[in-house]
């Protein structure tokens, strides 16, 4: 496995604290944000976890309206729309922890059973996500991973205890949700990267949701809809 690799030192730290193409740490809207989460704060650890909450919260959850144009994909792109799926949320917080001088890059996952609704699985003819996005962070001589996929309201929406950061611990996803039920597994590891593996991640897509990309997009906010409806049914499973 590849979750206790040795730090890199030196050199190879560089490519982690630099912009990239999608990561780009440079870009205004980036180093505003960053700026904006991390004011006051001297210490990278603090500076992190406050990075982790801003996209967590600031920046909603949808996973139907996917763009995934190059441009699409920029966390620059993502913080000006205000809304993005798993993999351009943690694009958006590696970015802003390299505007902060903390080095970062992206993790990938699959994992199975997702905070999902019908439609969605209807959609997608799975219920395995592929290529799911994370962050790894480099805090106090360590890579720490934190998932800010999913906002607050949403978490409580689908019952789901929403993820802590705390910058010392791991914060990957709970395997249950608040009722006890599994909601969550990871099936494979895909490793971590500098930036964005473009090329990858669109032809998994393509290949493993052929019925997503002949859909219509959605309106705003129908995801966090959708779980409401559902919940109201009875139905919803996390």
């Amino acid at each position: 496995g590849s979750l206790n690799r040795k730090p890199e030192t030196g050199n190879l730290m560089e490519e982690y604290l630099r912009p990239g193409e999608f990561i780009d740490s440079d870009a205004p809207e980036v180093v505003s944000l960053a700026e904006n989460a991390a004011k006051g704060l001297k210490e990278k650890l603090q500076t992190g976890v406050r990075l982790y909450y801003a996209v967590r919260d600031g920046i909603q959850y949808d996973p139907y309206r996917i763009d995934l144009s190059r441009e699409g994909l920029k966390a620059s792109s993502i913080i000006r729309k205000g809304f993005g799926y798993c993999v351009a949320k943690a694009a958006v917080l590696a970015a802003a922890c390299r505007a902060c001088g903390i080095p970062s890059r992206v993790g990938f996952a699959d994992v199975r059973n997702h905070l999902s609704t019908e439609r969605l699985r209807k959609l997608m003819k799975t219920d395995i996500f592929i290529y799911h996005g994370y962050t790894e962070m480099f805090l106090e001589g360590k890579w720490v991973k934190a998932t800010p996929a999913f906002n607050l309201s949403l978490c409580d929406r689908f019952r789901v205890n929403p993820l802590e950061f705390d910058g010392k611990k791991d914060s990957l996803f709970h395997e249950y949700n608040r009722d006890g039920d599994r909601h969550l597994e990871y099936v494979r590891d895909h490793g971590v990267f500098a930036d964005l593996p473009y090329e990858t991640i669109v032809a998994m897509f393509r290949k493993h949701y052929p019925g997503y990309f002949k859909a219509e997009n959605s309106e705003a906010g129908s995801f966090e809809k959708e779980a409401d409806r559902e919940e109201e049914a009875g139905g919803l499973r996390g």
